[in-house]
C-alpha cells in the first residue's frame, strides 16, 4: 500500500474559537480526537506509513499522535516552518518523506472507500495523478469536478459550474513528478495543481459510492459524530 500524507497544517477559521488553542486533527468527536479516528481507518485498510504535514499548533497533534505504533503503522511529521506553506507547499515539502507515489488525504476527512481499489485504477490509468470524485449534485456541499472517460476534465474548487455534477471525494494519489513544476519552498494551494494537471489530462478519476464525512465545519462535525456513534454501537 502507497504512503498516505495527511493534509493537517490549516487554521481552521471556520471553526472558531474551538480552533484558536486546538488544531482540528485533535478536535474531539464521537469521544476521541479525531485524528485518532483516521489513522485506525487507515490501518484497516493496510497503511503502514503515514505523513502528517502539519502547520497551526502541529506540536499538539504529533504529541497526540507520536510515532504512530499504537496505530500499527510508522508516522513521520513535515512543519511549514515560520509561516503557511497552503496544502501544496505542504505537500512539496514532505516529498522527501513519500516516495515515488502516494495518497493524498485531507486531515478533516473521514472516508471508507477501498484504498486498494483507488491504488490499482491509479496504477492502471497511467496518469500524473487520480482523484476520487462523488456524485454529490451539491447536496453537501457544491460539486466541483467534471469528468469522463476516467479523467478529470474540468477541476474547479472557487467558481464551480453548474454542469458539475462530482465533488472531489476528499482522497486522491500523486505522482511525484505531478509536482515538479510547483515552486519549492513557496506556499500554494493543492487546488491549483488539481486544475492544471485536468487541463492537461493527466489527472485520473475513480467514482467512489457513500458520502464523504469531514469536520470542516460544525455541520460536518454532528453528522461526523453521529455516523461514528452509529458505528460504535453496531
Amino acid at each position: 500500500m502507497l504512503p498516505v500524507a495527511i493534509l493537517a497544517g490549516g487554521l481552521a477559521t471556520r471553526l472558531r474559537p474551538l480552533t484558536q488553542t486546538l488544531p482540528k486533527a485533535l478536535l474531539p468527536v464521537a469521544g476521541r480526537p479525531f485524528i485518532h479516528w483516521q489513522l485506525s481507518l487507515l490501518a484497516q485498510q493496510g497503511v503502514t506509513q503515514v505523513v502528517l504535514c502539519a502547520g497551526h499548533l502541529g506540536a499538539q497533534i504529533q504529541a497526540a499522535v507520536g510515532d504512530g505504533s499504537s496505530f500499527g503503522m510508522a508516522v513521520r511529521y513535515s512543519f511549514d516552518g515560520a509561516a503557511p506553506l497552503g496544502t501544496g507547499g505542504a505537500l512539496k515539502r514532505a516529498l522527501p518523506m513519500l516516495g515515488a507515489a502516494f495518497f493524498v488525504l485531507y486531515g478533516d476527512s473521514y472516508l471508507r472507500c477501498s484504498f486498494s481499489a483507488v491504488q490499482a485504477a491509479y496504477e492502471a490509468s497511467a496518469a500524473l495523478g487520480l482523484m476520487t470524485v462523488f456524485c454529490n449534485e451539491d447536496r453537501w456541499e457544491r460539486s466541483n469536478v467534471l469528468f469522463r472517460d476516467g479523467r478529470v476534465i474540468e477541476y474547479d474548487k472557487r467558481a464551480p459550474r453548474p454542469r458539475m455534477r462530482h465533488i472531489d471525494y476528499g482522497l486522491s494519489i500523486l505522482s511525484t513528478r505531478a509536482l515538479q513544476r510547483s515552486p519549492a519552498s513557496a506556499a500554494f494551494d493543492l487546488a491549483d495543481l488539481y486544475e492544471e494537471l485536468a487541463t492537461r489530462r493527466e489527472l485520473a478519476a475513480l467514482a467512489v459510492d457513500g458520502r464523504f464525512y469531514e469536520i470542516g465545519s460544525f455541520g460536518g462535525i454532528e453528522a461526523t459524530e453521529r455516523h461514528l456513534m452509529s458505528r460504535v454501537r453496531t
